[in-house]
């Protein structure tokens, strides 16, 4: 029997993020991207959360390579937590390759990891597949599709993509490959679905220059720009405003400073000699002669604008009449701390320009009418969305149906789920190890459904902590017991419900005494229920309850 291609998400359906797809035939593997996703508001204390790789780790010696598609880091951030138990080779474009060095680097696995440079053109043979990389719009500079030739056909993922017809660097997207492509014949196209509902096209990352511009000229005070550090295109921009405006720039917050670094290492950013200026210089240049770029444009309560809002930068801090401009939309889930940075800016005097109210940013990722192209471009028998929540994934499958692509001939995929194919069929056929891995701090993994159980626990109802001294001679208490309450409530405040508490405590330990209970074990449970149904009756919380008991 013939050996189908199988297709296998780890990440990247049904959310935005954590993007990690598997192609695999026969004794071959070949891994696309491999990004975190950020944790969901109750995951108290979670830094990040990254695909499980589990059946790539049981599968290490068949994988052939890892291929980056482009530097975001829901595409490339949960390199550095993989790689620590898979050895492969990763290819990347040069900025691409440029940022992932960055991050193999602080995790002290650059040494151990085979970064591979290839360039948009280029083929990549890994076993019994080869990958070509497509040039493609993005709002990251050096992102490519991938043109998979497998044993059973031509298979191409587009990645994240738009088409941008007035790029501000590296062309428009290969739009012609895509139709040779298509006219050779595509078995299965796997397209970007995070903007599927949104009709007409997407707006040239040019617009924003022009915004730029305009809040740029006649401005006499200082302007403080922030972006996502990784969108070169737009601090290209916010230079060449500069440049135009006779402006110095100065650059502060750590991961805008690696990017600098790195793009303009490689050319990818240029900045006329003489522009940038180091921060403790900006104090004697007028405020009309300096631009800031800085990071901060989601809200994260450790980055610069944030600090400079608070008044926690030690260099920088927001005074009246600055001009802010947050060129940048707030990623799902972050609205709530963007407002909170804006409210404060405001709160300070500072005029605030944000997507809300002014043309400052644009999305890298196709609209409906782009999405439609690539279909009639590639001509794909079979139809796969991805990268998306579900209605993304369910919009984009019926817009394939739209385009003629027969209904049997869509599947949308979802993690963990095998997707085979042949030639002639597409179908599911079992299930691999999947889900979310959270990692906090250096843990990873070690943050289970139990530890964030409780930590949700401790963060609505709090905690309290019963401490009881018994006699080790005959199991009677030696002393009151002591209760401490941590996020419930103030004791000194509360003296009455805590006298009443204790006498719980001590009226379960004499009613145990008095049914001869001398196991510890089933003792604390006996006042962990009593207390429970007391406070409940008197405050309806659930504490969290923890009983220690010493025996003196």
């Amino acid at each position: 029997m013939a050996e189908k291609l199988k297709i296998i998400a780890l990440g990247g359906l049904n959310e935005v993020g954590k993007n990690l797809t598997v192609f695999e035939y026969g004794a071959d593997i070949i891994v696309v991207d491999c990004g975190l996703g950020f944790p969901d508001d109750d995951m108290y204390g979670v830094d990040i959360v990254i695909p499980d790789v589990t059946y790539l780790v049981k599968n290490h010696s068949k994988i052939r390579g890892i291929v980056l598609t482009h530097g975001h880091e829901d595409h490339i951030g949960a390199l550095p937590y993989v790689m620590r138990n898979i050895d492969a080779p990763v290819y990347a474009t040069p900025l691409t390759a440029g940022l992932t060095e960055l991050k193999l680097s602080e995790h002290g696995l650059l040494d151990k990891t085979e970064l591979v440079i290839k360039k948009p053109g280029e083929t990549i043979s890994l076993g019994c597949f080869k990958v070509e990389l497509i040039h493609v719009n993005h709002s990251i500079p050096d992102a490519v599709a991938l043109a998979i030739r497998t044993p059973v056909g031509m298979i191409i993922h587009t990645s994240d993509f738009k088409i941008d017809t007035t790029p501000v660097s590296g062309g428009m997207i290969n739009i012609a490959r895509f139709g040779e492509l298509g006219n050779k014949g595509v078995l299965a196209l796997l397209s970007d679905s995070t903007n599927v509902e949104r009709q007409g096209y997407s707006h040239s990352e040019r617009n924003v220059g022009k915004r730029l511009d305009e809040l740029f000229d006649g401005c006499m005070q200082r302007i403080i720009v922030t972006t996502f550090a990784s969108n070169v295109h737009r601090v290209q921009q916010v230079i060449d405003c500069a440049a135009k405006h006779g402006r110095r720039v100065a650059v502060t917050g750590r991961s805008m400073e690696n990017a600098m670094r790195v793009s303009t290492e490689l050319e990818c950013v240029k900045i006329p000699e003489g522009l940038l200026v180091e921060l403790s210089q900006i104090k004697s240049l007028p405020p009309e002669k300096i631009v800031i770029i800085t990071t901060g444009s989601q809200g994260e309560p450790m980055s610069a604008l944030y600090r400079m809002a608070f008044a926690g930068h030690r260099q920088i801090e927001i005074k009246s009449g600055d001009r802010v401009i947050i060129s940048s939309s707030a990623v799902p889930g972050n609205e709530r701390m963007v407002s909170r940075v804006i409210d404060e800016l405001f709160r300070r005097g500072a005029e605030v320009m944000y997507d809300r109210i002014s043309d400052l940013h644009v999305s890298g990722h196709a609209y409906q009418e782009e999405l439609k192209m690539m279909i009639a471009l590639t001509k794909p028998k079979f139809f796969l969305p991805v990268h998306g929540e579900y209605r993304h994934l369910s919009t984009h499958a019926n817009l394939a149906k739209q385009m003629g692509i027969l209904p049997k001939n869509i599947m949308i995929p979802d993690i963990g789920k095998v997707v085979e194919l042949s030639g002639k069929s597409i179908s599911r056929n079992g299930t691999v190890p999947s889900g979310r891995v959270l990692v906090d701090g250096t843990g990873v993994g070690d943050v289970g459904a139990v530890v964030l159980r409780d930590r949700k626990h401790l963060a609505q109802d709090g905690m309290l902590v019963v401490i009881v001294n018994l006699s080790s001679e005959d199991g009677s208490l030696v002393s009151s017991p002591d209760i401490l309450t941590r996020g419930f409530i103030y004791v000194k405040e509360s003296e009455e419900l805590m006298r009443e508490l204790k006498e719980v405590v001590m009226n379960t330990i004499d009613q145990s005494l008095s049914e001869n209970v001398t196991d510890w074990t089933a003792l604390k449970g006996s006042i962990k229920r009593s207390l429970s149904e007391r406070l409940y009756k008197k405050t309806k919380r659930n504490p969290m309850i923890l009983t220690v008991i010493t025996e003196i």
